[in-house]
């Protein structure tokens, strides 16, 4: 396996993943290009009608480079999936490379490609489709495979960004948010070791909550993700120490997430 992220000069993040795979090109071939191929282990039907491309859900496409059985590159929306193939040995080495923009999305989108490609083997073996793993764990594989676990320093404080497993509601729920109010301390789950926590300024139910530290605030806000869990921004202010310490409070959410499933 090897999977990994690049950022492009326009700001777009490109997922590369590589497979190899002991069949020929050929085959290979039909069965990422072929719709009664792909239906088995994609889950959509794909079709092909002249330069357009459609998967039975979310956007269209259109072709933008086909060489068969080399290349197969296509938009998705605002989406780019390339299906690269090529003779390695008595096999066929797989490269499918994914541009989006939505970096933090990463893990979402390779723990689901993992998945395709894994009955894609199966299907080309001729073994029965693996049944579906444990997604939420493949996930959080991907975060720490992928690098999606950093933040950054920007402003003159704390930005994290992070794709969690579980929706916003029980994200809030794990945090004490249901005990969260206006004037009154932040629930102990909220709080970040080193940092003074004032009283709760802003509570929203399931969405954001508030709080001053020191010079400035902090603030955890939850909204739509990639996938099945909520999207988690964190920011506070603070130096590298400070983001050192969100990094482990937000790690530490994630793990317990993903133990409570």
């Amino acid at each position: 396996m090897n999977d990994h992220l690049l950022i492009r000069p326009d700001g777009r993040t490109e997922l590369v993943m590589r497979r190899r795979l002991p069949h020929p090109p050929e085959k290979v071939w039909r069965a990422v290009t072929e719709p009664e191929h792909v239906k088995q282990w994609f889950p959509a039907e794909l079709s092909i009608d002249g330069d357009r491309v459609r998967y039975g859900f979310g956007p269209d496409g259109r072709v933008l480079e086909i060489d068969p059985p080399r290349l197969f590159a296509h938009t998705w929306g605002d989406d780019e999936l390339r299906w690269e193939i090529r003779a390695d040995g008595d096999g066929s080495l797989l490269t499918l490379t994914h541009v989006f923009g939505d970096r933090f999305g990463a893990a979402s989108f390779a723990s689901g490609w993992h998945t395709c490609v894994a009955a894609l083997a199966a299907l080309l073996d001729g073994r029965p489709l693996p049944a579906e793993g444990d997604m939420a764990r493949l996930h959080e594989d991907y975060v720490a495979i992928l690098g999606l676990t950093s933040g950054e320093l920007a402003g003159g404080g704390v930005r994290l960004e992070r794709q969690l497993v579980r929706p916003a509601a029980e994200v809030w729920r794990a945090l004490g948010g249901d005990g969260a109010e206006a004037g009154s301390p932040p629930p102990e789950p909220f709080t970040v070791a080193g940092m003074p926590a004032g009283p709760v300024s802003r509570a929203e139910p399931g969405k954001i909550l508030e709080y001053a530290s020191g010079d400035g605030t902090v603030r955890w806000e939850l909204g739509e993700g990639t996938g099945h869990g909520a999207r988690l921004v964190l920011t506070c202010p603070g130096d590298a120490a400070a983001l050192s310490a969100c990094r482990a409070r937000v790690e530490r959410l994630a793990a317990d997430l993903l133990a409570d499933q």
